[in-house]
Formats: structure tokens, sequence, C-alpha cells
């Protein structure tokens, strides 16, 4: 039975327990994880943390600013859904690209890197 509107409550809860879907964060836990070395992990960590830094600024951003009569006027549930996706994608994208970087993930890498045990 894969009819949504037959299913119930635990039946839903079961089906979304064993599915195959995997969250934007554990899918960057993944790829931190799966980096070759301590170095590797690093710089994908300092980038993580540029990103999540720059979708709180990008979220900030959207409150200060007037919203009438543009793009997502209105603030619906799904309007605030959409941009809380769009701006968390948007930080990964000018924290991954060396055009849009904000410089902070190479900072952190540099002196993080310092601490790292000496690879043999």
């Amino acid at each position: 039975m894969n009819d949504i509107s037959m299913m119930n409550y635990d039946e839903i809860r079961s089906h979304a327990l064993n599915s195959k879907v995997i969250n934007s964060e554990q899918q960057v836990f993944n790829k931190i994880k799966g980096a070759k070395s301590q170095k590797e992990q690093l710089k994908k960590v300092a980038e993580e943390f540029e990103s999540v830094f720059v979708t709180k600024i990008l979220g900030t951003m959207d409150k200060m600013v007037d919203k009438e009569g543009g793009l997502f006027d209105g603030d619906g549930k799904y309007t605030e859904t959409f941009k809380s996706f769009m701006f968390q994608e948007l930080g990964r994208e000018f924290a991954s690209n060396p055009r849009t970087t904000f410089g902070m993930a190479k900072q952190i890498y540099q002196q993080m890197e310092k601490l790292l045990p000496k690879e043999s």
C-alpha cells in the first residue's frame, strides 16, 4: 500500500524511517567523513562552517529588507521553508566557489592546520 491518503500514522512513519532518503546534513557529514586525510576533512569542515555563516547572513538580510511586491511577498509557511533551503544552498555555493568565497574557510583552515598531528 503506497497511497499516502490510505496510510495511517504508523505506516507513514515506518515508510519514512525505512526510506533511503538522506537529509542534507547527513550528506555533508558523509562527504567530510569520506575525505582521505585529516587535512582534507579540515578543509571540508572549514568550508561548511563558512557556508553556515553565509546562510545566517542571508537569512538575517532577508528579515531586514522590504519584501512587499517582490518575489517572496508574503510570509507563508512554504515560502519560509523554500527560502531556508535556498539560503542554505547559496551559502554552500558561495563558500565552495573561489570567486565568491568570503575567505573565511581558508583562514580557518590555515589556523587549524597547525593543530593537526603530523602525517607519516
